[in-house]
């Protein structure tokens, strides 16, 4: 069975249920990241195909054509997504019996990216009749893993759209997309739940310390729900410490031990301190890291505007090569000697 509705989306899929009537032939699923975008696609895309579903448009769970879909054997259902998202439960849009390609596959890292391949395979699934004559449906996601020449693809189909297709992309970053293939799609926007929703919610999940984690993802709760079981507690504080405390020393001794986590969780825990240290100087708020008032408070008054604005600048470049620097140790400590003369 697929993820069910999360219970800040129940008044969104009330407003989902009005484009039934006259369903347009692309809906893109857009806001914040951590939310339940893709399960709340993947949940319309399976009630678009059963067999019974209910007065308020959910699926059924009962049907074979349900069965299918949570197994993603469906003949009608497709999900396009980057070779490194794929959890073993079946690959759409490539030769599983290709023997050769699974072998060259395996020697190198998975792609991040939504290959032009992937959206040429889908010409033959949506050439061939439906099943049982119902509809055929396409999930997309994250749609800005989509590269130039698969995006260019993508945007051919949709301007061309075959008949009884519907496509359904999830995106965490609209202006990451080409204004042509949002153009051509009905945008459908999910909203973060409020706080106390979410709470409540990392509660039943058995969530400790969930007002800390909530404000450390931005309020995302399934974000929470993922760094609270990755328990990268530890190490995210002993970051959090250097950046409490910047030194050119202490940024050469964290970056050895450091090299082993996700450059691209570095980065974002710094986006976030910064902004914090921002928006603490101006309007005396905290958002992400509330435990460190005291620190952010004493380094907004210690920093300079403009130079607390470049350094966020170069976070936000280094965002965009995180995941593919030539040394990660060097990342770090660039990275972090960069912050440190902020203070200096």
């Amino acid at each position: 069975m697929l993820s069910p509705i999360y219970p800040w989306q129940q008044s969104a899929w009330q407003q989902l249920q009005q484009l039934r009537a006259r369903l347009p032939h692309a809906i893109l699923f857009h806001g914040p990241e951590g939310i339940g975008k893709t399960s709340f696609a993947e949940r319309f895309a399976q009630s678009l195909l059963c067999e019974t579903p209910s007065a308020d448009g959910q699926a059924c769970d009962q049907c074979a054509s349900c069965g299918w879909v949570a197994q993603y054997s469906h003949p009608d259902y497709r999900r396009l997504r980057p070779e490194a998202l794929d959890d073993g439960d079946g690959a759409e849009g490539e030769d599983a019996g290709d023997d050769t390609k699974k072998t060259a596959k395996s020697t190198k890292a998975p792609s991040k990216e939504i290959k032009i391949d992937q959206i040429r395979a889908l010409a033959d699934f949506m050439n061939i009749s439906t099943h049982r004559q119902g509809m055929r449906v396409v999930v997309l996601y994250p749609a800005e893993a989509l590269n130039g020449a698969s995006a260019n693809a993508l945007l051919k189909t949709l301007e061309e759209p075959p008949p009884h297709t519907v496509f359904l992309l999830v995106s965490n970053s609209l202006d990451r997309l080409l204004p042509t293939i949002l153009s051509r799609c009905r945008k459908f926007a999910l909203a973060m739940p409020s706080r106390t929703d979410a709470l409540v919610w990392l509660g039943t999940q058995q969530v400790q310390d969930g007002d800390v984690w909530l404000a450390e993802q931005g309020g995302a709760p399934l974000a929470a729900l993922a760094s609270a079981q990755a328990g990268s507690r530890e190490t995210m504080d002993e970051f959090l410490r250097q950046l409490a405390q910047p030194s050119s020393e202490g940024a050469l001794k964290i970056a050895d031990r450091l090299q082993k986590i996700p450059l691209t969780d570095l980065v974002a825990w710094l986006q976030r301190w910064m902004y914090d240290v921002f928006s603490c100087k101006f309007s005396g708020r905290i958002r992400y890291y509330p435990r460190y008032k005291a620190e952010l408070a004493t380094l907004a008054d210690k920093v300079e505007t403009g130079a607390l604005l470049r350094v966020l600048k170069a976070a936000n470049e280094r965002r965009a090569i995180a995941e593919h620097p030539l040394s990660a140790k060097l990342f770090i400590e660039d990275m972090l000697l960069d912050y440190s003369t902020l203070f200096s």
